[in-house]
């Protein structure tokens, strides 16, 4: 059987030679004169509601999918999604893999009042500190992109820049190393970022390996409500919806259908 190309580490590496770019044309000192002009919003707080709440992700294409759509409006998607009763809006900056850029940030903070996860593959401080110099109030780092010793750095410089990790995993052994590092938000990332593969079972096989002090974040394959409703039966506090809501025509629709799912 001929083995699939490890997509994770491709995503990584795009990532980086992005980031090495900006960081060209705009130098640490800047982004950190920029971040300090933003306070970020309590993302984990707004996740912590009664019932599942939902984190509402914004993005035009994917590696596995392709193009989700060809008139991408980020502004207006957001604000679809805060309609909806969404807890936290998503936006993917990745651009090669998912068509984003980090002045989606820009454009998502101007069109609604929810916190934002900034959605990339997350290996450099700079890329913390541009977040929330863009408006971003949450990152996502990826337990299995990272050795315990560098998760455990960026999750410090995470709390020094005032946002929040939501710390991905998806397997046990993530689960435990995203735990023993402190994490506060945990996703349980249903996808195999490295054959785009989806097993919706995970949550209910790692939800007992995080303490109930802890968010855990249901992410990729809700498709809807019964979906929805299984993973919070299995312990989840929210869900990442992103592909049923950028193919829906009424994605504010969509959201209540997850959230009321869940009741």
């Amino acid at each position: 059987m001929t083995s699939r190309p490890d997509l994770l580490q491709r995503l990584l590496a795009e990532s980086a030679q992005e980031m090495e770019e900006r960081r060209r044309v705009t130098s640490l000192a800047q982004v950190e004169r920029l971040a300090s002009m933003y306070e970020p919003r309590d993302f984990a707080g707004a996740l912590r509601g009664a019932g599942l709440s939902v984190i509402a992700e914004v993005k035009q294409r994917t590696p596995s999918m392709g193009v989700l759509t060809t008139d991408y409006q980020p502004a207006r998607l957001a604000a679809a999604y805060e309609r909806g009763g969404a807890a936290a809006i998503s936006v993917l900056t990745h651009r090669a893999g998912f068509g984003g850029s980090v002045d989606h940030l820009d454009v998502v903070r101007h069109a609604t009042s929810l916190p934002i996860l900034r959605k990339d593959f997350i290996t450099d401080p700079y890329q913390v500190v541009e977040a929330r110099a863009h408006g971003a109030d949450a990152v996502l780092l990826i337990a299995g992109a990272l050795t315990q010793a560098a998760l455990a750095d960026l999750l410090g410089v995470v709390k020094a820049n005032g946002v929040v990790a939501l710390v991905e995993v998806h397997d046990e052994d993530e689960a435990r190393a995203a735990v023993e590092a402190g994490a506060q938000v945990i996703g349980v990332n249903h996808r195999d970022l490295r054959t785009f593969e989806v097993d919706l079972t995970l949550t209910e096989r790692l939800r007992p390996l995080i303490p109930r002090d802890r968010v855990v974040v249901a992410e990729s394959g809700i498709k809807g409500r019964a979906d929805a409703r299984r993973v919070r039966e299995a312990g989840a506090d929210a869900i990442l919806a992103g592909e049923v809501l950028m193919r829906s025509t009424d994605p504010a629709a969509v959201i209540s259908e997850l959230r009321d799912a869940a009741c």
